[in-house]
Order: C-alpha cells, then structure tokens, then sequence
C-alpha cells in the first residue's frame, strides 16, 4: 500500500528576499513486512526507515488504542483515556511514563514552561491523548513540536471522541 502526499514550500533566497517554491513528495510506504518508511526530500533526500522495534511499539499501542476505544466508547475526559490506555499498554508488558515534564531551553536556560508528554511509550514513542469534537492543526504542530523536543522519531496523535477510533489516530513521523 502506498501513500503519497505532495506538498509545496517556499523557500526564501538570497538578499533580495526573492522565493522559489520547490515540488516535494513526502512518501509514506507500508512494505510487506509491515515495516514503515518515510522520505523527505527536503531534509536529507533519502528514505529514512522507521525502525522495526519502534514500528513494533506503535502497533501495540494502536492495538490498545482500540481497546480502550471498544470499552469505553467516546464522550469522556482525556485524562480517562490516558490513565486507562496507560494502563492496557502495561498489561501488553510495556512500560509506559505519565505527563512527562518537557522543559524548554530559552536563552542557555532550561525552563519548565509547562509543556508535558501525554504518554512516553517505552521511551520512544510520544502519543498525545486528545477527546474534542475535531482534530485541529494545533495539535499537530504540539506532537510536531514534542517531537523536535525530544529528539524522538514517532508519535501518535489519538482522538478519542470519534465514533471509530481508526478515524482519530494519525501517526506521526519527524
């Protein structure tokens, strides 16, 4: 199965401030094996594969995702998802960090600004509990942002308040 999304950026050159928008292809492809790979043609111009354990770990929770959804349903509050999500990707033997502090390094200072992780899953895998009526870029640009943080490669982005929880859930790859 292959997915493909163009996406046009601009890019702004030289002293006269003058742009060119430059065509790029970010490629999401499911090979076989199961095992996601992603290109951006910006950043480095090759495929830059998941790795197959961090892959592994997604599914897991994806899979818990989907059990907490099939007993719970839609219509709480986030922090029930959370608590109850971190609780199944526990049974399934992983281990799992709560509202981990993300502190903010501003002028050769780290601050503690308030920022927290939802979920830190097996210490690889960030997944941001959300239960609103729609998804917002916002909170894309947060898991983008955790992301970036943390030096981490894989998240997870979960609306609860959907009827088919397959229709919350965007994974996201830096």
């Amino acid at each position: 199965m292959f997915t493909t999304k163009d996406t046009k950026n601009t890019i702004r050159t030289g002293e006269s401030g003058e742009s060119t928008t430059k065509d790029t292809k970010n490629t999401i492809r499911t090979g076989e094996s199961g095992e996601s790979t992603t290109r951006d043609t910006i950043r480095t111009g090759k495929f830059e594969p998941v790795p197959a354990e961090l892959d592994r770990i997604a599914r897991a929770t994806v899979d818990a995702i989907v059990r907490v959804h099939s007993a719970l349903g839609p219509g709480l509050l986030e922090s029930v998802y959370e608590t109850c999500l971190a609780h199944e990707l526990e049974k399934s033997g992983l281990s799992v960090q709560r509202q981990v502090v993300l502190p903010v390094v501003y002028d050769g200072v780290k601050l503690d600004a308030g920022l927290r992780l939802d979920l830190l899953v097996a210490d690889q895998l960030i997944v941001e509990v959300k239960a609103a009526d729609r998804m917002s870029p916002i909170f894309e640009a947060q898991l983008l942002t955790y992301l970036k943080l943390t030096g981490r490669r894989l998240g997870l982005l979960v609306n609860f308040n959907v009827t088919a929880v397959r229709n919350g859930i965007k994974r996201m790859v830096r």
